[in-house]
């Protein structure tokens, strides 16, 4: 069964120039704003197979979006866990979270993208959303 992130990891990826990831677990939500200025690109990921952490989510994001040092960062949002059989479309995710009305007010470009971390399904998108974002030449 997948774990939680809890703690932080640094990952390194070459698009083709070198990246650093660095993935701070949900319960890590306090310390996130300590990272902001060091990021040039967002990817926010939401488990879609757990409608019980919606509301949640929704309300890490909206903080998110707002802090001022993110302003013009771009934001990839990704709902994840889609191979699992309970997950919720990017059709019903975006309905619950009201996408549209979070889209219309941030001062960023917001992406939303459908996932399998476990499958590897649209980590494709995901690379090439990174280089896009990061201006890599491709």
């Amino acid at each position: 069964a997948p774990v939680a992130q809890v703690g932080t990891n640094l990952t390194d990826l070459r698009l083709p120039r070198k990246v650093t990831v660095r993935e701070l677990g949900g319960c890590m939500g306090p310390i996130w704003p300590s990272y902001y200025s060091e990021c040039s690109a967002l990817l926010f990921v939401v488990d879609a197979s757990n409608p019980t952490q919606v509301s949640s989510s929704c309300i890490q994001l909206l903080s998110v979006l707002s802090a001022a040092p993110l302003a013009s960062v771009p934001v990839l949002v990704l709902f994840n866990k889609i191979d699992l059989p309970c997950y919720m479309s990017l059709v019903e995710m975006k309905s619950l979270f009201r996408m549209q009305d979070i889209v219309s007010c941030a001062t960023q470009p917001i992406t939303m993208l459908e996932t399998s971390a476990r499958d590897g399904t649209g980590l494709a998108d995901v690379l090439q959303w990174l280089r896009t974002a990061l201006k890599d030449p491709s």
